[in-house]
């Protein structure tokens, strides 16, 4: 739900629908032997299965299908469908790195505020809500799912190794800032010179721009990737970083990555809530009770979490919208937290459940992820995006791979992030 799962979990569209056209594959909304069907469209498993068959129990006259498709694709089409006007889901999920994007079309979709949605304003995190309504008094574009609050994973063993304190508490007071982070890094490498500190400069610079309340866009939307300092110091401080091979080098979510993970080739990784089931998938049970998680260096921080849209080319409108509303009711957000796909809940009520407060990862020495995650969403502000935030996002990235495959120094990189950032966004 929370991830960007382009680059993570993957699931395959249904063969059917594969054949289809996009608008056949969005067809599926209508009225079957007296019922209405509706369609609600997600990247990967959003655990709402036992969720829809409640619904369906308690709704009789309606039936509930699932559309999954990969996070990239999922996006793309929705563009698409969305530009030509059908084929679109009648609830659609929308990641919060591409909700800017579609904030542009907004539009094309419901105003769920019409239905209902302001009451609900006080349930979510402040920033939370803020994202869903574009920063504004009277529009609901979406109702938040979850919520990819920041963390540092980390080998407790590799960190024994460099003589490193290994209790939680201790290992979150190496590193108030970045900086310190940083130079923590140093210190594990000269003890540790067969390991990296991290496993990706680009997920490094992502979460420190996941801190900051303006990153490549001011609040009138304009682009400040070239002048806003901390964009420079954070790409700064990560490319030196990289430099000074500290980052494994491995690009995220690919079997490379997997497979660092698994060999421990990384001491530490930025840890999003989502990715603990990454780690513990990739590491395997042969390296449970290696693991352990601290806090996030700079304070809270968020990576990923997602929204439930109603487009307006759907033919139920009212009807999809009080799905939506379930989907993300207190109730469903905290079966979903407590059942497989373990997401964490983006509504207050939730996070202070003492069931959600008081979960643990045995995986992760029974780190107590319910307070670590639910205290680093908490306490951040909100993260402004602009429209074109991907397209100036993703050249800074690349230049970071540059500067860890050698292609480039720190402020070569540094220069050619600024031109394509530029390009991009004309």
């Amino acid at each position: 739900m929370g991830r960007t799962r382009a680059r993570r979990t993957v699931v395959a569209l249904a063969a059917s629908c594969a054949l289809l056209s996009l608008s056949a594959c969005g067809a599926d909304s209508g009225e079957a032997d007296g019922k209405t069907t509706l369609t609600v469209a997600t990247f990967s498993d959003f655990g709402y299965k036992p969720l829809i068959k409640e619904y369906e129990r308690t709704h009789p006259d309606i039936v509930v299908k699932e559309r999954i498709s990969q996070f990239d694709q999922h996006h793309n089409q929705l563009s698409t469908q969305i530009a030509s006007g059908s084929g679109a889901a009648d609830v659609v999920a929308i990641e919060e790195g591409y909700l800017p994007k579609f904030r542009a079309v907004k539009d094309k979709f419901v105003n769920l505020a019409d239905y209902g949605a302001m009451k609900r304003k006080s349930e979510y995190l402040g920033w939370k809500w803020e994202q869903g309504t574009l920063g504004t008094d009277d529009f609901v574009m979406g109702y938040g799912t979850d919520v990819g609050s920041l963390a540092i994973c980390y080998r407790k063993d590799l960190f024994a190794q460099a003589g490193l304190p290994t209790d939680r508490t201790e290992v979150g007071k190496l590193w108030p800032t970045w900086d310190d982070y940083f130079a923590t890094g140093d210190t594990f490498r000269a003890k540790v010179k067969d390991k990296a500190w991290f496993d990706s400069s680009g997920n490094i610079f992502t979460a420190m721009m996941n801190q900051t309340e303006f990153g490549f866009f001011d609040a009138d939307d304009q682009y400040i990737g070239d002048s806003n300092p901390k964009v420079h110091a954070f790409f700064s401080a990560t490319a030196k970083a990289t430099a000074d091979k500290q980052s494994a080098n491995l690009q995220p979510f690919s079997q490379q990555w997997n497979a660092g993970i698994k060999l421990g080739r990384m001491a530490t990784m930025t840890c999003p809530a989502w990715m603990t089931g990454q780690i513990k998938t990739a590491a395997g049970e042969a390296n449970a009770g290696k693991w352990d998680i601290a806090a996030v260096p700079g304070g809270g921080g968020n990576w990923g979490g997602s929204f439930l849209t109603v487009p307006r080319q759907s033919k139920h409108v009212k009807e999809a919208a009080e799905l939506a509303d379930f989907l993300t009711s207190a109730a469903s957000q905290k079966e979903i937290f407590t059942g497989p796909v373990g997401a964490l809940p983006s509504l207050v009520t939730v996070l202070d459940d003492p069931q959600v407060q008081g979960a643990k990862q045995e995986y992760f020495n029974d780190a107590p992820t319910g307070e670590l995650f639910a205290a680093s969403a908490k306490s951040l502000k909100p993260n402004y995006r602009g429209t074109k935030d991907q397209q100036a996002r993703i050249p800074f990235g690349n230049a970071l791979q540059l500067v860890e495959q050698g292609k480039a120094s720190p402020d070569e990189a540094w220069d050619k992030a600024l031109d394509e950032a530029a390009k991009n966004i004309r």
